[in-house]
């Protein structure tokens, strides 16, 4: 197994899934330990940084990549283990912006939010983020839980999109599943996969209710690998005890929905039960985290323990070799 190591210049990074050539070359098998920058880029260091001031559109959201994976050709899975996600500084900030988030919105008749900015002291030693309200003395320690919210390769049919919304390819879903120990399954649409990662999260509620989490620098470890042969319809992620299935569109609803029927359907593959039989399972035994409702296109996460799946492995136990990988590095 190679590890390469790769930190991007501030021209080098991507804002968007397709229409960029590669900025390395890697094999399947092979680790990358890269740094990814916040979705501000790093201009949002204090209370005075607004990010309407310092940041320009569309220049949010950057990603580090792509990375072009030998062998990955349509039709195939690029599965991607996330070994190790560290924040890369002792401090992150959150914000609330005037008309993004789930309780505002353009075309409406209330005022617009305040754009206000949160910093964060992240303490990685006591695994804590530690929360500070603006307008009172009130603090409360949180758990650090290191996760990246953007995620993804290159959509089919040689389109581009934002790095700010999500889809069929991955891309801004902000689940707060996507930490360490987790190994992600994106269906390959172009030769070489592309794939791209950013938007790193100290921490996030589900839902990332505001617009942003715990916004953090990264450096974070992935091992990449193919499942030559297999398609995947919407980014999956497995851990060592669950499956589980996103969904990306709006109303929320069909967001649920896509993640529900992709999970029923895989289930079916890994249990050999019919299609009925294995909605009932999931109806009773599944779960539905939220990622985000606030992205051009909101995402939902359906999940189901893997002791429910009758000896079912997944992508030929794709996960289970990664996690083994891992351990050496």
């Amino acid at each position: 197994m190679n590890l390469i190591t790769y930190r991007p210049q501030p021209e080098d990074y991507a804002y968007t899934f397709g229409g960029r050539p590669p900025v390395a070359r890697v094999r399947p098998g092979d680790a990358l330990a890269v740094y990814t920058e916040d979705c501000f880029g790093g201009r949002v260091l204090g209370f005075g940084d607004l990010p309407s001031q310092v940041c320009q559109f569309p220049y949010l959201n950057p990603v580090t990549g792509p990375f072009h994976v030998e062998g990955a050709e349509p039709g195939d899975t690029l599965a991607v283990h996330f070994v190790s996600i560290t924040p890369a500084r002792d401090r992150a900030v959150s914000t609330t912006f005037p008309h993004f988030g789930a309780l505002t919105g353009f075309a409406t008749l209330q005022p617009a939010l305040e754009e206000r900015v949160w910093v964060y002291d992240l303490d990685l030693a006591r695994g804590v983020v530690v929360y500070s309200a603006r307008n009172s003395e009130y603090t409360v320690e949180l758990p650090l839980d290191p996760m990246h919210g953007t995620a993804g390769v290159a959509p089919a049919a040689s389109e581009a999109r934002m790095t700010i919304t999500p889809g069929a390819h991955g891309g801004n879903m902000d689940s707060p599943e996507l930490r360490a120990g987790v190994t992600a399954y994106f269906g390959v649409n172009v030769p070489g996969a592309m794939f791209s990662l950013g938007d790193g999260h100290a921490r996030q509620g589900h839902g990332e209710v505001c617009g942003t989490a715990v916004e953090s620098a990264m450096n974070t470890v992935v091992i990449v690998d193919l499942v030559k042969g297999y398609t995947t319809p919407w980014p999956r992620l497995e851990t060592d005890d669950a499956i589980m299935s996103t969904g990306s569109a709006r109303p929320l609803e069909d967001a649920y929905r896509l993640s529900q029927h992709d999970l029923v359907t895989w289930a079916c593959g890994l249990t050999g039960l019919d299609a009925l039989d294995a909605y009932q399972l999931v109806s009773q035994a599944g779960e539905a985290p939220v990622g985000n409702v606030c992205d051009p296109a909101y995402t939902m996460v359906a999940k189901l323990p893997k002791r429910y799946l009758l000896g079912g492995t997944p992508y030929e136990g794709t996960h289970a070799r990664l996690r083994a990988l891992a351990r050496s590095l």
